[in-house]
């Protein structure tokens, strides 16, 4: 006879001690659950204080580290289809965040750049999330940070160089 409120593999939930049963072994479960805690606190540090949603601050973030990009680029690294993307880009160029500019080396194509403004913003945001991480990373110990990071980039299908 197993205890109240364990799964057959013992399993239980944290926060209510129910038996999680089919959850258990659900890295879709798992992984819902920590995005509730992730979305709480990037709310709160980063998208009421700044106005951003977490797509238009990943894309200030993929912009201040690698310079102007091609919509195409960022499209596939925000996972985001080019009518998606467009919406996006026109939020931010509307709040002055960003510009498009011609591709110098093929006039038919565009970059994405941050404007001074979203320079700045891409900044503060990012001293933010620093905080935000640290609260959220009281919980894990470095290693289980690494450990996590890779896996769910595993999850992801994305590579990191070694």
């Amino acid at each position: 006879m197993r205890a109240r409120g364990t799964g057959p593999d013992g399993s239980q939930s944290p926060k209510t001690g129910l038996a999680l049963g089919a959850l258990s072994p659900l890295v879709g479960y798992h992984l819902a659950q920590a995005a509730i805690v992730s979305t709480a606190a990037f709310e709160r540090h980063v998208g009421q204080p700044f106005g951003l949603r977490k797509v238009e601050f990943s894309l200030l973030m993929l912009l201040q580290a690698n310079g102007p990009l091609a919509p195409k680029q960022l499209a596939q690294s925000l996972t985001l289809t080019a009518p998606n993307l467009t919406l996006v880009l026109d939020r931010l160029q509307q709040r002055g965040l960003l510009q498009r500019q011609r591709n110098p080396a093929d006039g038919r194509s565009q970059h994405i750049l941050l404007s001074a403004s979203g320079q700045a913003l891409a900044r503060d945001t990012a001293k933010v999330a620093a905080t935000m991480e640290r609260d959220l990373d009281s919980r894990l110990t470095r290693a289980e940070h690494a450990m996590l990071i890779e896996l769910l980039d595993k999850v992801a299908g994305q590579r990191h160089p070694p």
